[in-house]
């Protein structure tokens, strides 16, 4: 019996909205996870989360086991204590760090530099099971290969076949895993590049595996939209429909409202946060650059639709100062704006599909933020 149950409550097309039940709880989807890489989301706090009506988190195994490590956070209550969050959390198997770091990859398992300190860390597919089993987030990712793009074909077809070999290990060690919080969900993952034939073939391995729910990674890391899509649409038709799709690494709004419409339910991605840093700001009216002289005396709000709580109380002007004297506050109320802006998207979202109107809030992303 799966550890995740995904209700599907209305359907526009091929997009689907509903409420995926866990041991915790439910939330709603589609939906977006902020990403909190060390257990916290760069310049916020979890009841900044809270405000924000966020529902999922996302941490990365492969930090926190550097740093402070998966026993210290273990002994401190795991994950949810760790950092004062109530809510859902996942854990990326580190997997990604296959992609970004350059490390030694073998059949066996990969051999990183720690970013720390330099020192040598070795982390398999089952070792990997075992952080996240004292990490303690209700999903865990296995590890998998994702690799850089564009790759020749063989690289993709190592990647394919040691991601299934890795999944299945990562499986069979969860499924005897005592170190563990009671009822946590492993979702596996599908890899191939933007190769169609490969993403089948992956689904359908993964599937053949039985996991609680389904990422899809290996794109959204360099290659053209229209690849990624395609690759994409390969895909999701050979998930099961009574499981979360999760597309890893994507948050901007054209990108989610096109996944959307292929039938993902989940999102994450680093960019609204780290956006909001350098004052890239997410409005109703598309991308605002608030480093921009004609902001200085500016007495309006960010958007003046939004809700926010950095909206409803500073002007574009005091917060552009912020950012222009190097004032951390400045990251935290940018970031708060964000989060909120995407989080409303995905709400929005929601009711349009439940509405029949998904198709019409689609176009009008598309317009608004370029196709």
């Amino acid at each position: 019996m799966s550890a995740v149950r995904l209700e599907i409550t209305a359907t526009d097309g091929a997009a689907r909205t509903g409420v995926v039940h866990t041991a915790r709880g439910s939330y709603a989807v589609p939906t977006f996870m902020p990403v909190g890489t060390r257990g916290a989301v760069k310049a916020l706090d979890s009841a900044d989360l809270d405000a924000l009506g966020a529902e999922v988190v996302l941490a990365n195994t492969y930090h926190l086991m550097l740093r402070p490590g998966a026993d210290v956070v273990a002994r401190l209550g795991g994950l949810h204590r760790f950092t004062g969050w109530e809510g859902h959390t996942l854990t990326d198997s580190g997997g990604y760090q296959v992609h970004s770091l350059r490390p030694s990859v073998d059949d066996d398992g990969v051999t990183f530099s720690s970013v720390y300190d330099g020192a040598k860390v070795r982390l398999t597919p089952e070792s990997a099971v075992e952080a996240q089993g004292l990490i303690g987030a209700d999903i865990q990712m296995v590890l998998d290969v994702c690799a850089t793009l564009p790759a020749e074909p063989d690289v993709l077809r190592t990647a394919v076949e040691r991601t299934a070999a890795w999944a299945e290990r990562a499986r069979d060690r969860h499924r005897t895993l005592e170190a563990r919080p009671e009822g946590q969900a492993l979702f596996g993952i599908v890899q191939g590049g933007t190769d169609s034939v490969l993403r089948v073939e992956s689904a359908l391995r993964t599937v053949a595996l039985d996991f609680d729910g389904y990422g899809i990674g290996g794109l959204s890391v360099g290659e053209p939209r229209p690849a990624m899509l395609e690759a994409l649409a390969a895909t999701t038709p050979h998930l099961p429909v009574d499981r979360v799709r999760y597309l890893m690494g994507v948050g901007d709004p054209v990108g989610m409202m096109e996944a959307v419409a292929l039938g993902v339910d989940q999102f994450d991605c680093v960019a609204p946060t780290r956006m909001a840093r350098h004052g890239s700001i997410l409005t109703s009216g598309g991308r605002m650059n608030l480093r921009n002289a004609r902001y200085v005396a500016d007495d309006g709000p960010l958007d003046t639709v939004c809700a926010c709580s950095t909206c409803a109380r500073w002007s574009r002007g005091y917060l552009r100062h912020l950012l222009g004297v190097g004032e951390p506050t400045a990251w935290r109320l940018l970031s708060v704006h964000n989060l909120s802006f995407i989080l409303a998207l995905l709400a929005e979202t929601r009711s349009a599909i439940a509405a029949g109107t998904f198709d019409a809030l689609r176009s009008r992303t598309a317009v608004i933020w370029g196709a």
